[in-house]
């Protein structure tokens, strides 16, 4: 054996070497992190529908608590998440960057401050603990409500609670109020007695978009296959919204998160789903709630000003609708 034909061999076992690994890498799925949120539940009717395969995208839904899916997302494990704007922009600035591809929905009643009976106003939380997971959107929520009603967070005590253990927080008579979204509010509402929603993203619409958001490199090399999966997501809220097919929707998202789908369907009413056509005005730029660069700023604030993280985020580089 010659040493011109030796490396020939070698050249061709690298070329079918590269050809095979590249062909594992292609295999390999496109993985979104998704959890109990309305607007995130709804991909279920997408993937019971089988509407993934139709279009042969090899895409896998990953159920976690939201907390622990910005974990898994975090540490690489994650090609997107169905978050929060601000969240995203957390991610973002702790390490794992994210660009914002399309909306799902903005909440509009789901996320509450929720108060034991003897609480009747937002100002009558002066001196009181809350109890919420700082640092999340239902932390902004609070201050936003606090600062509409002439008070301040150094007028009240926060206890800083997993989202998830706020109805159980509520229930034990430690604290006078939570900062809580659905399915964990329904939950608070209907265990604790006399509890009442003080304050909720009814109030404050655009306060918390809720986002389809991408890592860059999986953006890059798959933007053809998120296109697609951003036009199933049309397909998604038309079903939901259709009368003919809204029962069939209701039921398949209230069986996912375990909850009858006569009380899911009140949770579904304080989630503003968003298709795409109604998508692209809040795309715009604007200084507002109203457009997702204002309520991305308004985010970013809040975050720097409470230790989130420490740096301002560039918010044009982190959003690229795909439609």
């Amino acid at each position: 054996m010659t040493k011109r034909f030796s490396w020939k061999t070698i050249l061709a076992a690298c070329s079918f070497g590269l050809a095979c690994l590249a062909g594992s890498a292609q295999a390999e799925p496109l993985r979104i992190g998704y959890s109990d949120w309305p607007g995130s539940v709804a991909w279920q009717i997408a993937i019971d529908k089988h509407w993934f395969a139709e279009k042969q995208l090899d895409v896998v839904f990953d159920w976690f608590d939201y907390g622990a899916m910005l974990d898994a997302y975090a540490t690489g494990k994650l090609d997107a998440i169905s978050a929060t704007n601000g969240d995203v922009l957390s991610t973002g600035a702790n390490g794992h960057k994210s660009i914002t591809i399309m909306l799902n929905d903005y909440s509009d009643g789901n996320d509450m401050i929720v108060a034991t009976q003897d609480i009747k106003t937002v100002a009558d939380l002066k001196g009181h603990k809350v109890a919420v997971e700082t640092g999340l959107v239902d932390h902004l929520l609070l201050l936003t409500a606090l600062q509409r009603s002439g008070l301040s967070e150094s007028d009240i005590t926060i206890v800083h609670t997993p989202t998830n253990e706020t109805p159980q927080v509520l229930a034990s008579g430690s604290v006078s109020a939570i900062g809580v979204w659905q399915p964990n509010a329904g939950q608070a509402l209907h265990e604790v007695s006399g509890s009442h929603p003080l304050f909720t993203s009814h109030d404050a619409p655009g306060l918390i978009y809720d986002t389809l958001s991408v890592d860059p490199l999986s953006l890059k090399t798959h933007e053809k296959e998120w296109r697609e999966v951003v036009q199933i997501w049309n397909r998604v809220v038309a079903y939901i919204k259709d009368p003919a097919t809204q029962a069939d929707a209701i039921d398949i998202m209230a069986r996912r998160v375990g909850i009858a789908p006569k009380t899911y369907k009140r949770f579904l009413d304080g989630t503003h789903l968003l298709s795409l056509s109604d998508s692209r005005p809040i795309f715009e730029r604007g200084p507002g709630l109203n457009s997702l660069y204002g309520s991305d700023e308004n985010a970013d604030r809040f975050n720097v000003k409470y230790n989130v993280y420490k740096t301002p985020q560039n918010v044009d580089s982190t959003i690229k609708p795909l439609f």
